[in-house]
């Protein structure tokens, strides 16, 4: 018995793809709940299973009250038991765990037993799974296709199933079940119902994982791969950089005769591959992109509000291999490179460049040197005839759009890293608050909320940009006229004020604490006012009798002398102004007889005459 059980545990683990530990948490669950349902016991009781790894013999505690005279076997037992079982210092009323082990259960408690431990195990299970395919994310793996319907493919991955959305299959590759796929691990998500993986065939990222298995060299980080364009089932371009000197990065991609290349080419059904070199030169890398096209000049601008261009020049003959079929080729140079492409022919930019002779960024030798400009008049006419155009022609066609063509996007390329550079310190003056906030604390008016929302102005923080650029950049916002740019300042002006105001009510708000702190320190008496109270016996007494008691109080009173020996203490008209003023005195108070005299300090009958 005992060997078939570590027989059937065994194959529990194999069976499942589990750790041993894992299925032994799920017996243990299972044992608890049938004795549980066996024995019919309270859920507050505490249960707890061991099982022997090498036999597979369990033992069962179950927690139970030391008693003299036990009525409940299932929740008692006697204090001799308890202390046979080990419990030596058990005493009656304590708690003990106590072996409960039967001999066997139920039909309903093994029922009971089979069940937990068939939901543990595949909950077990599933979570084993979700952690094995979550750290494979972005990873290739191999499948069958098992079921194919109109929006998803199921494959199979051995122990589960993957989902190959419609959304990632290449178009016109075809499917039939049982095939052998190779897929990208696009997702993995958690579900009710164990991990749910989402696969795809088009992604990019499943070329630049091929490329990792075929070629040594990218595996090895001796090539990196710095970009990579592709159009699944069609074509791909791929810009590698060597690592290390001496290695030829296309050469170890394509590998001797392209075996390398070809390998991953089958593996995406026939899809067409280039592999380029990237260069640090934007200028060459985009010439190299738009391979196998030869291109002659390549002139780069960069927009501030429509991003980076580059304006290619080819030669005629080679105008549609650079443009590929329906654009494919411009298209995958621009995803590759990331700069918008702008391709004209040789004759094109020479016509242009005639026409904008007068730019005032043009050379002026080139508008006076009428040979040069005779010479591109009569091979642009024998090119609108049809008449064939020899290489020294095109060398000078070279020659006027690299002199005019060419000074002209270098002009405006630079007038634009002015306005970059503008617009970069106009954002410096935004507070890094406004960036947070958004548009809907202005209150504005629904038209021009909905408006700016429109243009992308969603937070306060490119409302002020926009208005720090000018009023002229506002008015070209569509839809908003001079009306709305009043509205949007007299609203941006009011929400900015009181912004304002409640930065100043709180820091006022921080000034009179600290000011009533420090007065409230300044009104309170020393120790050694406290003591000199104390000795007086006036500690109840209003602060102007402390004052007159205290000497040290009185001479901080101007004009005011002790006497030295006793008697009456006079004072004159101004002195009891100046005391009236610093608060000391109150004449309101004091009655006219008395009202210039006042008794020495050892008489204190005089010292109710005196309030605050």
């Amino acid at each position: 018995m005992k060997s078939e059980f570590i027989l059937a545990f065994n194959e529990i683990c194999e069976a499942r793809g589990l750790p041993k530990e894992d299925v032994f948490e799920a017996l243990k669950t299972a044992l608890v709940s049938a004795y549980r349902r066996d024995s019919n016991l309270s859920s507050n009781q505490s249960v707890t299973v061991e099982i022997d790894p090498r036999t597979g013999e369990p033992t069962i505690f179950t927690e139970k009250e030391v008693v003299d005279d036990v009525l409940d076997h299932r929740t008692e037992v006697a204090l001799t038991a308890a202390r046979e079982e080990g419990h030596t210092t058990a005493e009656l009323g304590d708690v003990v765990m106590i072996d409960s082990t039967t001999e066997s259960f139920g039909r309903i408690a093994a029922q009971t037993a089979k069940q937990v431990l068939l939901q543990r195990v595949r909950e077990a299970e599933r979570e084993h799974l979700f952690e094995d395919f979550s750290g494979r994310e972005g990873e290739l793996v191999n499948g069958t296709v098992q079921s194919i319907s109109g929006q998803h493919i199921t494959i199979g991955l051995g122990r589960t199933e993957a989902m190959l959305p419609k959304s990632q299959q290449v178009q016109g590759e075809r499917y039939r079940a049982h095939d052998k796929i190779r897929v990208y691990v696009l997702e993995v998500r958690r579900t009710s119902r164990g991990p749910q993986i989402v696969v795809s065939r088009n992604h990019r990222n499943l070329l630049r994982r091929l490329l990792e298995l075929e070629v040594p060299e990218i595996y090895n980080g001796q090539v990196e791969i710095k970009s990579i364009a592709r159009e699944a089932g069609q074509r791909s371009k791929v810009a590698v950089q060597a690592l290390q000197h001496g290695v030829d990065p296309v050469g170890a991609c394509v590998g001797m005769r392209g075996v390398r290349i070809q390998s991953i080419v089958r593996e995406l059904n026939d899809e067409k591959i280039d592999v380029i070199e990237w260069d640090a030169d934007q200028r060459v890398f985009i010439a190299k992109a738009l391979s196998p096209a030869r291109v002659s000049h390549v002139f780069l601008e960069e927009h501030p509000e429509e991003g980076k261009t580059a304006v290619v020049i080819v030669p005629d003959d080679q105008l549609s291999l650079a443009i590929g079929r329906e654009g494919q080729n411009a298209r995958l140079a621009a995803k590759l490179t990331g700069w918008r492409i702008d391709i004209k022919n040789l004759t094109e930019a020479a016509s242009e460049s005639l026409n904008s002779l007068d730019n005032p960024v043009v050379d002026p030798r080139i508008a006076k040197d009428e040979l040069l400009l005779t010479q591109v008049r009569n091979i642009l006419d024998k090119k609108q005839t049809g008449r064939p155009i020899t290489a020294e022609d095109y060398q000078t066609l070279d020659r006027m759009v690299a002199s005019v063509e060419g000074r002209i996007v270098a002009h405006r390329a630079q007038e634009y890293e002015v306005v970059r550079k503008q617009r970069a310190e106009l954002r410096k003056r935004v507070p890094e608050a406004a960036w947070q906030q958004p548009l809907d604390v202005l209150d504005l008016p629904g038209r021009i909320h909905n408006l700016l929302l429109d243009t992308n102005v969603n937070t306060v923080g490119d409302l002020i940009y926009i208005l720090e650029m000018g009023d002229d950049y506002f008015l070209k916002l569509r839809g908003l006229g001079e009306k709305a740019l009043e509205t949007v300042k007299d609203t941006l002006s009011a929400y900015q004020s009181a912004q304002i105001d409640a930065v100043a009510a709180a820091e006022a708000g921080e000034i009179d604490q600290e000011a009533e702190a420090e007065a409230i320190e300044t009104i309170a008496p020393s120790d050694e006012q406290a003591e000199v109270e104390e000795e007086l016996g006036v500690e109840e007494l209003p602060v102007i009798e402390r004052i007159v008691q205290t000497e040290d109080m009185v001479t901080a009173v101007p004009d005011i002398i002790l006497p030295e020996e006793e008697g009456e203490v006079s004072f004159d008209d101004e002195t009891l102004d100046r005391m009236e003023i610093a608060g000391v005195l109150d004449l309101a108070d004091v009655e006219p007889e008395v009202e210039d005299t006042l008794t020495p300090i050892d008489d204190l009958s005089a010292l109710s005459l005196i309030h605050i």
